[in-house]
């Protein structure tokens, strides 16, 4: 089983792996994944317990059903965004929580990076 400080070493590793993304720490203890200047992952901070804060465009409907899923807060649900949390012994379904890092990717990439143009 993957102890959730596992879990958030894994999944801030595979949300870098995406093109122009950079980690940032922009509140004390909260870390998250940008592509440009807008955030596609929330990672939380350190600690026994992880969370994961991403935007769902197609998955959203899906994930609102899973017991580890609540709305994220500031009004940002309004905009698909959820946040999967985790505690100690609880399994982390790592797999999952890729594929909808990737889905959040795609979704704020393409309003966060400039267009390029055919040649």
């Amino acid at each position: 089983m993957t102890t959730p400080s596992a879990a958030r070493k894994q999944l801030r590793a595979h949300a870098l792996r995406h093109p122009e993304a950079w980690a940032d720490e922009p509140w004390p203890g909260d870390h998250v994944a940008k592509v440009g200047k807008k955030i596609f992952v929330f990672l939380g901070g350190e600690g026994p317990d992880v969370s994961v804060g991403v935007k769902l465009p197609r998955s959203l409907l899906f994930a609102r059903a899973q017991k580890f899923v609540t709305k994220m807060g500031y009004g940002m649900d309004k905009s698909g965004w959820v946040i999967a949390r985790f505690g100690k012994g609880d399994e982390v379904p790592l797999a999952l929580l890729r594929s909808w890092i990737d889905e959040s990717y795609e979704a704020v990439a393409a309003t966060a990076l400039p267009k390029r143009k055919a040649h």
